[in-house]
């Protein structure tokens, strides 16, 4: 597995850098984000670690950028804790936060959930599935709606094939945030309502008046059935 790491810090990229590949995976280290962006356009990565304070180009902009022509998994790292500041980072496509300072044993328990998460580690025989005009292929992770590839970010891709798979069942913020992000997170449930508001704005004609993706108001979220 090969990993771009990108923080401005050379000491601490060094340090991940170190821990990382000890651990088995290559890894590739930029300091500020265009490299960060020419890197992901250039190189085939599994998954990137992207510090959001950086000078030039920030890892928000930055990882906008990488959504523009790659899903690739997305860790933001961050030296504030500030809940709204992590959902501005989904907002702009990161897959999952952590904040500086940090365990190094918690940096690799988050990137093998969300490398367990994607295609690029599963085993599991393929499924398509059809709602509506959507189809959704597990195997591949592609959504197409009218023939049209969707690019959804991982996560997105999880939280919508989670609730495609049983149409009607209601999850509630907690159940997706345990079931998608995995017991490794504790977050705040406003990152199921971003992911939730982003799914619609890719894949509903309207997302004010959605016709898939729908809301139990409160309780959660499922799919019309």
């Amino acid at each position: 597995m090969k990993i771009l790491v990108v923080d401005d810090e050379k000491l601490l990229v060094k340090g991940i850098k170190f821990n990382l590949e000890n651990e088995g995976y290559q890894v590739d280290v930029a300091y500020d984000g265009f490299e960060a962006v020419e890197l992901a356009r250039s190189s085939s990565y599994d998954l990137i670690i992207l510090d959001v304070m950086m000078p030039e180009l920030d890892g928000l902009e930055a990882c906008m950028r990488i959504r523009d022509f790659s899903t690739i998994p997305i860790i933001m790292l961050t030296a504030r804790s500030e809940d709204m500041d992590k959902v501005i980072g989904f907002e702009h496509g990161a897959d999952d936060y952590i904040t500086k300072p940090f365990n190094i044993l918690e940096l690799k328990a988050r990137i093998r959930a969300l490398l367990r998460r994607s295609a690029l580690v599963s085993n599991v025989a393929g499924t398509i599935l059809t709602i509506g005009d959507i189809i959704i292929d597990t195997e591949k992770r592609i959504v197409l709606k009218n023939d049209q590839q969707i690019e959804l970010t991982v996560k997105e891709f999880d939280v919508f094939e989670l609730l495609a798979k049983t149409p009607g069942r209601v999850y509630s913020r907690e159940n997706l945030l345990n079931i998608v992000w995995g017991y490794e997170y504790h977050g705040d449930i406003r990152t199921v309502d971003v992911h939730i508001r982003r799914l619609r704005e890719k894949l509903e004609e309207d997302p004010a008046q959605p016709d898939y993706i729908m809301t139990k108001w409160g309780v959660g979220y499922y799919i019309r059935g």
